[in-house]
């Protein structure tokens, strides 16, 4: 659904789908995004995420991640999906919903096993262990 809402929410931006080649999954480039048609809509709504990332954080062709500029520019753009998707006070709604592995959180966060993964990983790296949420401890 994250799909449909993102579509929907940023309109302005141009998206396509479309066959990619390399193992794309989606690109950014000039104020178009294309994402890649064959995924299910919850993979097309992490992608999408991500490259809207790009298109509100990012500046260049950032492909090659050997780059230390283009890594962190890379990371920007994940951290702004993760906001987007999956703000903080998702993983209490799925907690008190009664979710209790990660494929539940996925299933009913909408998201990818793999996006989860990375965001949780990405939350941690920023907050570490535990953080104050709305004057509740997570962690």
């Amino acid at each position: 659904m994250h799909y449909n809402n993102l579509l929907f929410e940023y309109e302005d931006i141009p998206v396509r789908e479309k066959e990619l080649e390399y193992g794309f999954k989606g690109l950014y480039r000039n104020g178009h995004i294309v994402i890649e048609r064959r995924q299910t809509s919850v993979e097309k709504g992490c992608i999408l995420a991500e490259e809207l990332g790009h298109h509100f954080t990012t500046v260049g062709n950032i492909i090659d991640q050997t780059n230390l500029n283009n890594i962190k520019q890379e990371k920007t753009a994940r951290q702004w999906a993760y906001s987007k998707v999956l703000p903080l006070s998702c993983f209490v709604e799925a907690y008190k919903y009664g979710c209790s592995n990660p494929f539940e959180v996925a299933e009913f966060l909408n998201v990818t096993e793999s996006f989860l993964q990375e965001a949780l990983e990405r939350y941690i790296e920023k907050y570490g262990d535990y953080i104050y949420h709305q004057n509740l401890k997570y962690g």
